[in-house]
């Protein structure tokens, strides 16, 4: 199959809804598909067309930027070239423009599926406000003209305004989770470099610095953490500097974490690769993912720590408490809870051995390859109920 898979950011631009369609797209194409993505050029430094791991990626130009989200004026003559050209339609959610590709996906009678990765909810303000609307509007249109809406849960799907709405529509399929292996030689530099007292416990963040991540949630826990353990460190992985959209959240938070790292009790690691990740999960004694809002529907960071042997600690959101409802491979706390937050890292460390599950069990269940699969014959059973 010719499949044309169309999302505002790729890469080099790093979320968890970038990471994901990577791994689709890889996976897919390593069945035997011939996988196109349209995406936007949000760095003019990026080609215009390059190809990656048998993906080819046909980025748009953008004229300017509202908040988080780009304006490109010319999507609309490449989307109509790539969607007659290709068998399969496929979105990713939320995206400004996916209304006029899923539209021509319909009329071209190609099978459009949207996959539904989160709410989008951008920083408080009135443009902001305007902006949100905008993409939410874009996003129905999408859904009324798409065959089947994708979420990662079902959980998530019930409680989603959006997903909850075009339910009828709604498939479940796990995210694809996969890191490179690693080496204890290199697992043990890592603890070199980042680590270098060897504290201990490790908490481990690994995300945007948004605010929608709960940063706060966890510094309001730390206290507890630090009185039971003040040996403890926090590792945080993840774009901490000119993230989008969020520089008022880091005036606020990062005055109380330079007293952290003053005391080696904090480090920012800042944008890790696939190896480097692979290193950071089997240094840490407990990852968190204290997450706020719908904005976060699953956290796939955590089913990284799990194929680790790593527990969680997550918030009790709708898809984000899944992986470790699934595993039980971690604790799960109230949202915005700080002192939850505590308590359960402390339980943690206190029994650690309560925690372990089946690392293996867990590689299987969410590989890329299941992933792609299901999606294959997602793709096959619209063929054939439209024809």
């Amino acid at each position: 199959m010719r499949i044309l898979t169309a999302l505002t950011y790729y890469r080099p631009h790093i979320s968890g809804l970038t990471i994901y369609t990577e791994r689709l797209a890889k996976a897919l194409a390593n069945l035997g598909h011939e996988v196109t993505v349209l995406t936007s050029q949000f760095d003019p430094k990026t080609p215009s067309e390059e190809r990656s791991d048998g993906v080819r990626i046909v980025r748009v130009p953008v004229l300017f930027r509202i908040s988080k989200g780009v304006i490109m004026p010319t999507i609309g003559i490449h989307a109509t070239k790539l969607v007659k050209n290709n068998d399969v339609v496929h979105l990713h959610l939320p995206q400004f423009d996916a209304a006029g590709i899923a539209l021509r996906g319909r009329l071209l009678k190609k099978p459009t599926v949207l996959t539904y990765h989160c709410d989008l909810k951008l920083p408080p303000g009135s443009f902001n406000r305007i902006a949100n609307n905008a993409v939410h509007l874009m996003d129905h249109i999408a859904a009324i003209s798409a065959h089947r809406i994708v979420t990662y849960t079902d959980d998530y799907a019930k409680h989603s305004p959006y997903a909850a709405r075009y339910y009828n529509k709604v498939e479940t399929i796990l995210p694809p989770v996969i890191l490179p292996d690693t080496t204890e030689e290199d697992i043990k530099d890592f603890a070199i470099e980042n680590n270098p007292d060897g504290r201990s416990p490790v908490i481990g963040m690994a995300a945007r610095f948004a605010a929608e991540k709960g940063v706060e949630v966890l510094l309001d826990g730390l206290p507890r953490v630090f009185q039971s353990y003040p040996n403890a460190l926090v590792l945080y992985a993840g774009q901490y500097e000119d993230v989008m959209g969020e520089e008022e959240y880091a005036q606020r938070l990062f005055p109380i974490i330079k007293e952290y790292q003053a005391k080696g009790q904090w480090r920012f690691l800042g944008v890790l690769n696939p190896t480097q990740m692979a290193a950071f999960y089997p240094n840490l004694d407990a990852l968190v993912v204290p997450s706020l809002n719908s904005t976060e529907s699953f956290g796939l960071v955590q089913v990284e720590a799990m194929m680790n042997g790593v527990p969680v600690v997550a918030s009790n959101l709708p898809g984000v408490r899944q992986p470790v409802s699934i595993t039980g491979m971690g604790r799960i706390f109230n949202i915005e809870d700080a002192e939850g937050l505590a308590r359960d890292l402390l339980s943690i460390f206190n029994e650690p051995e309560k925690y372990a599950g089946d690392p293996e069990s867990v590689t299987r269940q969410f590989s890329p390859n299941n992933n792609a699969k299901a999606y294959e014959d997602l793709y096959k059973k619209i063929f054939e109920e439209i024809q």
